[in-house]
């Protein structure tokens, strides 16, 4: 089974508590196809600069990743990320943006990638992600990832893309930024309301949640069961 995966191929520099580097291999297909890899097929889609050496390039050949559909623009550069994470690693802030080649990126899908049953778009312009989603008719299942630049940034773009897939992945932060909610099970009966199948959000150290329309319905029940929400006097505990 074949997998295309449409995302951002980037240069990063970060910086922990614990270490600092400058610039390694980034972006959201390059993390993306790399872990896909070891179980599937895979085909990336993107844009590099001049700067995307054969260094780079090997670390997808390793893999037997498909990169016939990676754009490489020769006078350009590679989209640039920076950011820092505090000591618990779990939230990351972004320090600088440079979109670069980025900016001008339309993906172009050969053929064999508009017939990928399985698509991922990853972090690129939301309006990017819904022009390939049509694209890509045919696929059985198509999941999206964002970050919150896009979120701040253009958000009726990122909701609009939202509505066209069947799975989302953000983390927490990002839900909750999205969906103007502080709780997250509200943030992701919002986000599903939108129509994708799932929401899948990470949470750093404490792994992933994944929510489902039928799973939020039943853990409200259970809820309810455990703590006899409907006895509970909410009038006279709010007057206390």
């Amino acid at each position: 089974m074949s997998l295309l995966v449409v995302g951002s191929v980037a240069f990063d520099a970060v910086e922990t508590p614990f270490g600092k580097r400058e610039r390694m291999l980034g972006g959201s297909a390059t993390h993306f196809g790399l872990s896909a890899s070891f179980f599937t097929d895979v085909r990336v889609v993107g844009v590099v600069g001049g700067d995307f050496g054969a260094e780079e390039m090997a670390v997808f050949q390793e893999r037997g990743i498909n990169t016939g559909d990676l754009e490489r623009i020769e006078e350009g550069k590679t989209f640039f990320w920076s950011g820092r994470y505090d000591f618990d690693l779990n939230t990351a802030h972004t320090l600088d943006t440079q979109l670069n080649v980025f900016a001008d990126f339309k993906p172009k899908l050969s053929d064999e990638s508009k017939s990928a049953r399985m698509v991922f778009l990853g972090n690129i312009q939301p309006e990017l992600q819904s022009e390939v989603r049509e694209q890509v008719r045919g696929a059985e299942l198509v999941a999206l990832d964002t970050m919150n630049y896009w979120i701040t940034t253009v958000p009726e773009q990122v909701e609009a893309a939202i509505r066209g897939v069947d799975v989302v992945i953000i983390n927490d932060a990002e839900a909750r930024m999205l969906s103007k909610e502080p709780n997250l099970i509200k943030a992701a009966r919002t986000i599903l309301s939108w129509g994708p199948r799932a929401l899948v959000v990470k949470r750093g150290e404490y792994g992933a949640a994944m929510f489902t329309h039928d799973e939020i319905n039943q853990r409200f029940r259970d809820f309810k069961r455990m703590t006899h929400f409907e006895e509970i006097p909410f009038e006279r505990a709010a007057g206390a």
